[in-house]
């Protein structure tokens, strides 16, 4: 039998010692903390992610701005898109031992588990937003700092944006545009799989899926890339 998701002063309990802050709104966290594809859920975190998504992306543009004052922007700039992706999302969100936090779907949480999956990226985004609204900037910045600031030197950057990189090569040779065309979108609304074609005149078409249509255009992006040879292998720029 799963264990009942804490909720209320208990559930602010064992939040304080993962974030610092002590709740005074205990409804904002519990929003914060209740996914998408919570069933009967009154409230979902979908809007506390898209702020929690900006505030985080500043605090680490600042932390990184200030710990690497000599670094050029192409430098700071991959690492920056490597700490505030949804893989990291995740994986501090598996530190913090959120799995047992979080309202979410249960086959989803099945299907996630050790794994992390977007869900918990979702929750950690959305906590950091709560962090920002019940305790101001500050609180939200000693969260952040808490679990960023250890990644900011180790992380493996990311490579360029596929997509920036086929803009950039296709304008070099002709005046054609990359078309990202939707072929399929299965899955439950909250686990969505895009298939997308990406078509190029005078070249054949590349296909790529992922979880949103984002990444499902990346996708298809470095397929392309790596068949004409512009990307030596999939991941890793030429």
């Amino acid at each position: 039998m799963a264990l009942k998701r804490p909720t209320g002063e208990t559930l602010a309990g064992l939040v304080v010692a993962r974030t610092g802050h002590v709740f005074r709104d205990i409804r904002l966290l519990e929003t914060a903390l209740t996914h998408s594809s919570a069933v009967k859920a009154a409230s979902n975190n979908q809007r506390l992610e898209f702020l929690g998504d900006r505030v985080l992306g500043l605090v680490v543009a600042e932390m990184l701005f200030e710990k690497f004052p000599d670094a050029p922007e192409g430098e700071i700039a991959p690492r920056f898109n490597a700490l505030v992706d949804a893989k990291t999302c995740s994986e501090v969100g598996i530190e913090m031992q959120l799995e047992n936090l979080v309202r979410a779907d249960a086959a989803l949480k099945t299907r996630s588990r050790g794994s992390g999956g977007n869900y918990l990226a979702d929750a950690v985004e959305a906590l950091i937003a709560a962090v920002y609204l019940d305790g101001g900037i500050d609180a939200a910045r000693r969260f952040v700092l808490r679990y960023w600031e250890p990644r900011s030197s180790t992380v493996v950057t990311k490579p360029r944006n596929p997509k920036s990189d086929l803009q950039e090569w296709i304008a070099k040779t002709s005046d054609a545009r990359p078309e990202y065309v939707i072929e399929k979108r299965e899955g439950p609304d909250h686990q969505p799989v895009f298939t997308i074609s990406l078509q190029v005149s005078g070249f054949a078409p590349s296909v790529g899926t992922g979880g949103s249509r984002r990444a499902a255009e990346e996708a298809a992006a470095s397929a392309f890339l790596v068949r004409e040879g512009v990307w030596a292998n999939k991941g890793s720029a030429a």
